[in-house]
């Protein structure tokens, strides 16, 4: 059966590939030829480009492909609230370790201030979407545990935190005060980018954060809560969705199935439906999948954003078909397994056209499964 409302049987993760044009703007813009003005109107063309690039293939739910975002967590966690700065890891490149392998992220967030909501574009940027398509509008927001678990408790400030319960509630209520700016513009349909929850389950994560102090097991009851929290806020017609993201680069994210994480995953938090990455064998069996409950829906992420060939048909079904021995097929979607574009600068799949051959070979995929 076809579905009518969030999460629909054809989805997309958020982000698509930046237009040449978008990208010389913000060059530009960075280098400061053109101002604010200059570069929202490139915004603006590329953001009508890519949505009618997304009714085109035949999607229920667009974004905006995140083009005024620089990375995923730019819209809120290291750009929406105040007491949170962000140390870039890049020109030093990446702490080696023998025993684990790259262990340092790109962008490791700093807390020095209390944390509260401040005026952001989100809404702004909900605003422009919604008006620009009569399809569902989707926005995309960091998941709260980010700062968390990069930064951990070293730098957090304990001046500002000594006691990380008082942390935790401000980020929620700042999650909370977000959600319902994003309500009063007209938004129904909020995903959350997690892309902590799955990094637990991986043995060199774990022992990274025995190193720091901190027990993967009692992080992985912490994140839950704080999640749940952070759910408990959401605007009653508002859907909720979470990605698991483990991200595209497995030296120094998460190179582990569901199976550690799985049973709290399902059935302890609290959110409607999860979009999980499946691409390739680092996500492992669909067996996890047994745990999910007769009232939540899983979107399969089979279609790999950052490989340069489109899947077949026929892989699929197949792909489809074997989860469905685990969960009935009615709970289930499909997506690409993250977004086409991890950053402003960086692309995954190349190319416009290809990005646009798979999002059209998900829409062909779902209506035959599922109809409509």
């Amino acid at each position: 059966m076809n579905r009518t409302s969030p999460p629909f049987r054809a989805e997309h993760i958020g982000s698509l590939v930046r237009p040449p044009a978008l990208l010389a703007a913000r060059r530009a813009h960075a280098a400061g030829s053109i101002d604010e003005k200059a570069l929202a109107a490139a915004e603006n063309a590329a953001i009508r480009d890519v949505v009618k690039l997304q009714e085109e293939v035949g999607l229920q739910v667009v974004t905006d492909g995140e083009f005024r975002r620089g990375t995923y967590s730019d819209s809120f966690a290291t750009g929406g609230i105040s007491g949170v700065s962000v140390e870039l890891t890049e020109n030093r490149g990446w702490s080696a370790s023998p025993a684990h392998g790259h262990r340092t992220a790109r962008r490791i967030p700093k807390v020095a201030g209390r944390i509260a909501r401040h005026g952001n574009r989100n809404v702004e940027d909900f605003r422009f979407l919604k008006s620009v398509t009569g399809r569902t509008p989707k926005i995309t927001l960091p998941g709260p545990c980010y700062v968390h678990y990069r930064a951990g408790r070293a730098n957090i400030s304990r001046a500002v935190y000594p006691d990380l319960d008082a942390f935790w509630s401000d980020l929620v209520d700042a999650y909370h005060a977000e959600m319902r700016a994003l309500a009063d513009a007209g938004c129904r349909y909020l995903q959350i980018d997690e892309t902590s929850l799955i990094k637990l389950g991986d043995p060199r994560a774990q022992q990274l954060l025995k190193e720091r102090g901190d027990d993967w097991r009692d992080l992985l009851a912490t994140y839950v809560e704080v999640i749940n929290a952070v759910l408990a806020g959401a605007p009653q017609d508002m859907r909720v969705g979470m990605h698991v993201c483990r991200s595209q680069d497995p030296s120094w994210q998460a190179d582990t199935p569901y199976d550690p994480i799985a049973e709290p995953l399902f059935n302890t938090l609290k959110v409607e439906f999860y979009f999980l990455e499946y691409d390739n064998a680092r996500a492992g069996s669909f067996a996890p999948l047994r745990h999910l409950p007769k009232d939540k829906i899983v979107v399969l992420g089979l279609v790999a954003s950052k490989a340069a060939q489109v899947e077949s048909a026929d892989f699929l079904k197949r792909r489809i078909e074997e989860a469905s021995r685990y969960v009935d097929v009615e709970q289930l979607a499909l997506s690409p397994q993250c977004g086409f574009s991890t950053s402003a600068s960086e692309h995954i799949v190349g190319t416009e056209a290809l990005e646009k051959a798979k999002l059209a070979r998900i829409v062909e995929v779902a209506r035959a499964v599922w109809g409509g």
